[in-house]
This record gives C-alpha cells, sequence and structure tokens, in this order.
C-alpha cells in the first residue's frame, strides 16, 4: 500500500481485475443470449400459452372461451384420463424394467469381452431409426396373416397370434418394440459409465477372490450411479411420451388397452377438438413427470458419486 501526501491510496490492480471481469460477464452474457432467446421463444412463451389455453374451451375454430378451472375439474373426474394413466405406467414399469436391465447386461459384456467400433454401431442403429419406421416394420412382421413372425410360429405347429390385435397383448408388443428399439441407446451409455470406474478397484476385488458377478454388485452398480440416475429418469420420461408407435400400429386400441396418456391428449385435441380439455391434460401429466423426476433422482442420490 502505497502513500501519496500522507494520504493511502488503494492499489490500481483491482480496478483493472474488476474492469476484466465487467469484460468478461458482458461477452459471456452475448454468447448466451441465442440461447436464452431460444429458451423464451420455444419454452418459457408456449408455457405460458399452454396454460392460459387450459383454462379456456376452444375448439380451434372460434375465440377461446375463458372457463377458469373447469378443465382440471373434468380432469380429476374423467375415467378415460386415469385408466391412460394406468396403462402408461404400466407401459413405463414394462419397458423400462426389462430395457434397463438388459442394456445394463450388454454393457458389462462389452466392457469385460469387446469395445469394437462395429458393435457399439449396430446396438445403436435401432436407435437413429424413426419410430414411425419401427413401428411399421414390425406391424408388417407381427402381422396375424402376413407377418413373418406368425409364419414361423406357424411353421413350428404354434398357433398364429394377434399381436397387436389382441387386448392380452397388444401393449406387451409395443412394448417389446420400444425395448428392441431403445436398450442399444441406454447399454452405450451405461458402457460409457462403466468405462469411467478405476480398474484397480476390480483388479483388488480380484485378488482377494471376488467373482465377476460379486464385483458387478458390489463395484460397479454402487459406482454406477449417477449415470443409472440419467439412464432412468431419460427413460421414464420417453416412455411417459410414447406416441408415434401407438398411433401407427394400435391407435389406442383394441378396447383402449394401448391408449396412453400421451395419444388420449392428441385425440382430445385433433380428433375432437377440445384443445383447451388437452392442454389441461398435457399440464397434469407434465406435474406427474416432475413429480417422478424429483423422487428418482433423491431415491438414487444422482448429484453424488463414490468415485473420490
Amino acid at each position: 500500500m502505497s502513500t501519496i501526501l500522507g494520504r493511502r491510496t488503494s492499489p490500481a490492480r483491482p480496478r483493472t481485475a474488476n474492469r476484466a471481469r465487467s469484460k468478461e460477464n458482458r461477452a459471456a452474457g452475448l454468447f448466451l443470449l441465442p440461447a436464452f432467446v431460444g429458451f423464451a421463444v420455444f419454452y418459457l412463451y408456449p408455457t405460458g400459452r399452454g396454460i392460459w389455453i387450459s383454462l379456456t374451451d376452444w375448439n380451434l375454430l372460434s375465440d377461446p372461451k375463458y372457463v377458469g378451472a373447469d378443465n382440471y375439474v373434468e380432469v380429476a373426474k374423467d375415467p378415460l384420463f386415469w385408466n391412460a394413466l394406468k396403462v402408461t405406467a404400466y407401459f413405463v414399469f414394462i419397458t423400462l424394467g426389462v430395457q434397463v436391465g438388459v442394456a445394463l447386461l450388454l454393457a458389462a459384456i462389452m466392457v469385460r469381452l469387446t469395445g469394437s467400433v462395429v458393435v457399439r454401431a449396430l446396438l445403436l442403429v435401432p436407435w437413429l431409426v424413426p419410430n414411425v419406421t419401427i413401428g411399421l416394420i414390425w406391424l408388417w412382421m407381427l402381422d396375424a396373416n402376413l407377418g413373418f413372425v406368425n409364419h414361423l410360429l406357424g411353421k413350428t405347429g404354434s398357433e398364429t397370434h394377434g399381436f397387436f390385435a389382441s387386448p392380452d397383448e397388444a401393449l406387451l408388443s409395443v412394448s417389446a418394440v420400444n425395448i428392441w428399439a431403445g436398450t442399444g441407446y441406454v447399454a452405450l451409455l451405461l458402457y460409457a459409465g462403466m468405462l469411467q470406474i478405476p480398474g484397480e478397484l476390480y483388479e483388488s476385488a480380484s485378488l482377494d477372490g471376488a467373482g465377476e458377478i460379486r464385483m458387478f454388485f458390489k463395484i460397479t452398480l454402487p459406482l454406477l450411479r449417477p449415470i443409472l440416475a440419467l439412464v432412468m429418469v431419460v427413460s421414464v420420461i420417453g416412455s411417459f411420451q410414447i406416441f408415434d408407435t401407438i398411433a401407427v400400429t394400435t391407435k389406442g386400441g383394441p378396447v383402449d388397452a394401448t391408449r396412453v396418456a400421451y395419444y388420449y391428449i392428441y385425440q382430445e385435441a385433433f380428433t375432437h377438438f377440445r384443445m383447451g380439455y388437452a392442454a389441461a391434460m398435457a399440464l397434469c401429466l407434465v406435474v406427474v413427470l416432475g413429480g417422478l423426476t424429483y423422487l428418482q433422482m433423491r431415491l438414487l442420490r444422482a448429484s453424488t458419486s463414490d468415485l473420490a
């Protein structure tokens, strides 16, 4: 600290640092501006618009009529909406359980046996194909009369199945199609997480006599928790948003066996022209997904890792 005429003066360095920091903040703001504009235009404004529409009676042809919370009251009393939620929850339970289980197995096999780029590319191919195309392919393959799968069943002497036409088999068939399409992508995410686990841990466990299965449950799964939490959250949200496969294959049938929440919202909005009611259901679904996401993050402790 220097003095001039007995007065203490402040060094110039803090002022220079403040100016530099201010310039950096302005530059950062400029770089972030496009993202903020995109968020406001494509997320914030549509959300606000959707909330307003949910408070109206709007048939897309005339001006919206404000009805307050009437749509939400109707949603609470609508048995079809609750049935759609139940069907969706059942679909998510089947898809998530099988998909994550098979993906964990595939990822562990790749880590232990092969890291081939070709294998990883083949696993990713079904996920890259549009869901509409996948739905059409499997609709033809599982057709009761001309489908390849039923042709093979007939050759073996088994009875043919109307996979998408049976109330008992339709939802399971849709789940199987989505499991086939998405398991490879989930396996690659888990594979990338497993590669971050230090190999020394497995070497030490092996020297102590631990087998592959014991190391998987005692080392791999606990250290994979943050990635597994991400996979679970993304998979649950994606499964709740199932629409295109249903629209192509079953159209919500037979007998509402596959009418999931998203497809019911679509029907109310663009078939029955009840956009206000559809918006109210969509916002209720957002609340459900938000609650499930929060619950998963807390239960899986996604923000913490055992890797130190």
